[in-house]
């Protein structure tokens, strides 16, 4: 399947410490999507097609007035460039001039898709016809990705998939639950099912409008009332996804579609920065450095919660992520030079 590199890759402690008052993980996952005020970005909304008659929305940030370097994006589950995380990269990076764009996964961008599949953690035909489009548009202009949360796991797996790609120079995970099994456990737990609670909501919702439009009979056992009430990702994942998408149960999904097996297949230079005390995820889905390639880092923080990464005064917090990813991207990309 994915060929193991020779050698491994690096594991090493992150240069993130928190303020004193943002050392609990909830307060690092919470605080940026409910209190921080969004950094200022335009953006652009383009459609393309799919090749199973369906779309994907992009959304395209500031045009640079020299496009030297461009920044893909995908966001995590239920996400949209609407999320903190997404919004406010999306921003950082554009300043440096680099063009950023971002790909909705289907039914994300606000619109329900044309067909009854959706997306998950694993599927990466969507990102890979888009990152060949993006290809055969700008050719010459060098890329890179940085994946968030489920984005990151799609990353991470696309990459170990695909060792010989052409598409880009470098990518960067966040927060990526690269232990499917363990993480669908671990937000099932104490304060955690806030966040489970929080996602299904979403994803059932888009669901049940999905089977009002569209017709599912074949496709999964269960009505519209029955899928409003699915209480866990788990079932979730063994009521919808899997057989949606061809799996033959949660757990079948979850051993496919974990990007920790394709960490040792990956060539392209890739940073893995994650929390050990994600509320998403236990610390025992961290890999070491024998499960990875000699291509890929990890970068391990104490603190940081789930996609955070958060310090400075409460008042006016400053999210280290988006520098981190500047300072990363910046040894693949060309910077805009100053004036």
């Amino acid at each position: 399947m994915h060929t193991r590199e020779h050698g491994h890759g690096v594991v090493r402690r992150s240069h993130f410490e928190p303020s004193w008052w943002a050392r609990n993980r909830h307060i690092q996952t919470i605080w940026p999507r409910f209190f921080q005020k969004r950094r200022p970005v335009s953006y652009t909304w383009q459609r393309i097609n799919t090749p199973d008659n369906d779309f994907l929305d992009l959304a395209w940030g500031p045009e640079p007035q020299n496009m030297h370097g461009m920044v893909v994006m995908f966001h995590g589950l239920e996400g949209s460039i609407r999320s903190h995380y997404a919004n406010d990269m999306m921003a950082a990076l554009s300043e440096q001039g680099w063009q950023v764009v971002m790909m909705h996964f289907r039914s994300c961008s606000g619109e329900i898709n044309r067909q009854p599949r959706a997306y998950h953690s694993g599927e990466t035909e969507d990102p890979a016809f888009f990152l060949d489009w993006l290809d055969k548009r700008f050719p010459d202009v060098p890329k890179v990705a940085i994946g968030f949360s489920l984005g990151g796991n799609m990353l991470l797996k696309l990459l170990g998939e695909n060792p010989g790609q052409k598409w880009l120079q470098a990518a960067m995970a966040v927060s990526a639950p690269v232990k499917l099994d363990a993480c669908s456990d671990s937000i099932g737990e104490g304060f955690s099912k806030v966040y489970q609670n929080y996602l299904l909501k979403s994803m059932k919702a888009t669901l049940t409008s999905k089977m009002r439009k569209l017709d599912y009979k074949d496709l999964l056992s269960l009505t519209v009332e029955h899928a409003g009430k699915l209480a866990s990702f788990r079932e979730f994942d063994e009521k919808v996804t899997a057989p949606l998408h061809g799996f033959k149960d949660a757990q079948d999904y979850y051993e496919k579609c974990s990007a920790y097996p394709f960490l040792s297949a990956i060539h392209c230079p890739t940073l893995i920065v994650h929390s050990l005390d994600d509320p998403f995820m236990s610390p025992s889905i961290v890999p070491d450095a024998t499960a990875l390639s000699r291509n890929v880092t990890l970068e391990l923080s104490e603190f940081g919660g789930h996609v955070g990464f958060m310090q400075g005064g409460f008042l006016r917090p400053v999210v280290w992520l988006q520098q981190r990813a500047v300072d990363y991207f910046s040894e693949f990309l060309p910077v805009k030079s100053a004036k």
